[in-house]
């Protein structure tokens, strides 16, 4: 994975494969007004600390700064995926209506693909309305890896017998 901070926050994980790395590097240097460059900081080294955490199974919550640039609509996705609890999915009828918009599910799918902030921000969590697994920038591999792991370290259970 790569991961990218500012002074004030996260504002990148994202899978080193995601065919998108390069629009969302561009779009943060637009939207932050920085270059990307190598390097650490405080926020890096507790992401990578508490990510560990989450793939052990140990965290449940990130305690994260995070900094999501974008649209007011799509920040309004973004941190409605914030509320998803661990172990838990949604549809994404569900997120629409949520977010008190129950006619914008293409908007909302769309919206939670352009997050840059993985498994952080749990688009993973969202899911198709008959159950199926649609729509992750990670892969749908990697989707049903993470909500396996969830399932498996929370005592919820969801059928992902479907897959």
């Amino acid at each position: 994975m790569i991961a990218g901070a500012v002074d004030e926050g996260i504002c990148l994980l994202e899978f080193a494969d995601r065919k998108l790395l390069k629009s969302e590097y561009n779009d943060l240097k637009k939207y932050l007004a920085t270059e990307i460059s190598e390097g650490e900081n405080s926020h890096t080294s507790m992401l990578r600390q508490q990510l560990n955490e989450y793939l052990r199974g140990s965290r449940k919550e990130f305690d994260l700064k995070l900094i999501i640039p974008g649209t007011i609509f799509q920040q309004m996705v973004w941190n409605e995926l914030l509320s998803i609890p661990y172990g838990i999915t949604r549809t994404y009828q569900e997120q629409a209506e949520a977010l008190r918009k129950p006619e914008a599910i293409r908007s909302v799918a769309n919206a939670n693909g352009m997050n840059r902030i993985a498994i952080i921000i749990p688009c993973h969590r969202v899911i198709g309305s008959d159950g199926s697994l649609t729509g992750y920038g990670g892969g749908l591999k990697r989707k049903k890896w993470l909500l396996d792991h969830e399932k498996s370290h929370s005592g919820q259970a969801y059928d992902l017998s479907l897959f």
